[in-house]
């Protein structure tokens, strides 16, 4: 892309869908309301075809992504929360009644809870800035859940992004070899799968 890196063209475009992402879930009132209410219906369709044995990867919001903590009580199965240790660990716990405090990147977490394998997880929903239509996922550099799904047992676990339809881009994303593609993502139109998950 302009004689850039995918490392400078993916620093670029994440100033500007910050933008595009914030001004489209406060512009549309309802925008994080209908976001949350698909997700809602993929998590109870996976349910209702007993692919969620396990618990269900939820995210603690940070500005402009899409709050799904009130999914926590919708969800029959357990519900996890990421926890990084801020040196590119994550690891997902067990999201129960018990005091949250930041993880290593500042982002509320359950404590006191050991991690959870990836075979205790059925789905995990994650926050992006953007995703292409191949489920190259735009975040915000870290490279946590990169490092994350590159593990055979986390890859195997079905992956959906979660974000405004605004985000999701018909061109391909700037992509390096370590990132990992997702399954597909959940908008305010739907969920569009991308694999068999």
């Amino acid at each position: 892309m302009n004689g850039r890196t995918a490392a400078e063209d993916k620093a670029a475009l994440r100033q500007q869908l910050r933008g595009l992402r914030r001004a489209a879930l406060t512009q549309q009132g309802d925008l994080e309301e209908r976001i949350r209410q698909q997700v809602q219906r993929e998590i109870e369709r996976r349910e209702h075809l007993g692919l969620l044995p396990g618990a269900v990867g939820l995210f603690w919001p940070l500005e402009g992504e899409v709050d799904l903590r009130p999914l926590r009580f919708c969800v029959s199965r357990a519900a996890a929360l990421p926890h990084a240790d801020g040196q590119g660990r994550l690891e997902y716990r067990r999201w129960e009644s018990g005091p949250l405090a930041r993880d290593g990147c500042g982002i509320p977490a359950p404590v006191g809870t050991t991690a959870l394998k990836a075979q205790q997880l059925s789905l995990l929903l994650v926050p992006a800035l953007a995703i292409d239509e191949a489920g190259t996922r735009l975040g915000y550099g870290g490279g946590y859940y990169d490092r994350l799904r590159a593990q055979a047992d986390w890859g195997a676990i079905p992956a959906l992004v979660v974000l405004p339809e605004a985000c999701v881009h018909e061109q391909p994303l700037p992509r390096e070899a370590w990132d990992q593609p997702f399954d597909g993502w959940v908008c305010e139109s739907g969920c569009r799968l991308l694999t068999s998950c």
